[in-house]
Order: structure tokens, then sequence, then C-alpha cells
């Protein structure tokens, strides 16, 4: 990869606009949204009981996304956060807040910059049940 061929400090823009992408896919529970975004060999890590670790590839992830109710039909508010976004070169780090009733996620995405825009990795989230 040449310098010319990375994405410029100016690319913050296609992160922010893979953010929302991203918000509006958990709000409506869509999973064909979720896999524009996601690079099909992306997993998705969460702790599991006790000090456990569960890795989930993301097709079979897609596929429990498509067995919820939305946040949206769900009658849920949106209180979706982009809290930092790290970019260095091909790679960033996006850390986002948002809301899934009864819960409240936080998400850490990792990204590259691959076939030209910006694709998901890996998704290391915690969730927090809402008082």
């Amino acid at each position: 990869m040449t310098p010319q061929d990375l994405p410029s400090t100016g690319n913050i823009d296609g992160l922010v606009a893979l953010a929302k992408t991203y918000f509006d896919a958990a709000y409506a529970m869509d999973a064909d949204t979720f896999a524009t975004i996601f690079d099909p060999a992306a997993l998705v890590t969460r702790r599991g009981d006790g000090d456990s670790v569960v890795v989930t590839p993301v097709a079979a992830w897609l596929d429990v996304v498509r067995s919820l109710t939305s946040p949206h039909d769900a009658g849920g508010v949106r209180a979706d956060q982009i809290l930092s976004i790290a970019m260095t070169r091909d790679m960033a780090l996006l850390k986002l807040r948002l809301r899934i009733p009864p819960r409240e996620v936080t998400d850490l995405l990792s990204c590259f910059y691959l076939n030209e825009r910006w694709q998901i990795v890996q998704k290391v989230f915690a969730a927090e049940t809402l008082a």
C-alpha cells in the first residue's frame, strides 16, 4: 500500500458514516444492513458466564440479530453516542454507546480500510441492564 492509497485524515467522515449506519442497523435490528459494514471474516466477542469469553463469527451473530425484536418495533427511544474515534493509517477503533432495551450497550469496533471503505473486522461489546 502506497501513501496515496491510505485513507486521509479527512476520511474520519467515513468512520462517522459507518457509525451512523451501525446505529440505524441496531435500531432496526437489520442484519442485512449490518452485513454491509462488517467484513465477512469479522468476529463478535463478549464476556460469557464467569470469566469466560465468547467469540462468534459474524455470520452466526447476524443469524441471532435476525431473530431479535428491534428497539424500533419495541417503541424504544434512540440514545446513540460516538464516544471516541481513534484512527491510524488504515485502521481505526470506534467506541460507541447505544440503547437496545432493556440494555445499554458499549461497543468497541475495530475497523480496517479495505476495498476503498471502512469495514468492521472485530466487535467487542458489553451490555448493562437499564435501571
